[in-house]
């Protein structure tokens, strides 16, 4: 397969795998955040009723388990193509 083909192949991968990444990685907050112990709804950034810290630290781990999941998820896909294509995809 071309390296065209395999770039085609993989833009309605990618497209799939990054709305599932960003599902897991909303289920994993939410889990995360339970455990750490602040209820069950992470506050949002004009919450009146919680502190900057608060807010800040949710908005670090979000973002830091998007991210990861994210990567792994795309990563995941590549290593698909590849394996199907036998090219990674650019």
């Amino acid at each position: 397969m071309s390296n065209w083909a395999a770039k085609v192949a993989y833009k309605p991968v990618g497209l799939l795998l990054g709305v599932g990444a960003g599902l897991v990685s909303g289920l994993v907050f939410k889990q995360l955040w339970k455990i750490a112990g602040h209820g069950d709804d992470a506050p949002n950034a004009t919450d009146e009723d919680r502190g900057w810290g608060e807010i800040l630290a949710a908005a670090a781990l979000q973002g830091a388990v998007f991210a990861v999941v994210k990567a792994s998820v795309d990563r995941a896909g590549a290593v698909a193509v590849r394996r199907a294509t036998g090219r990674w995809p650019d």
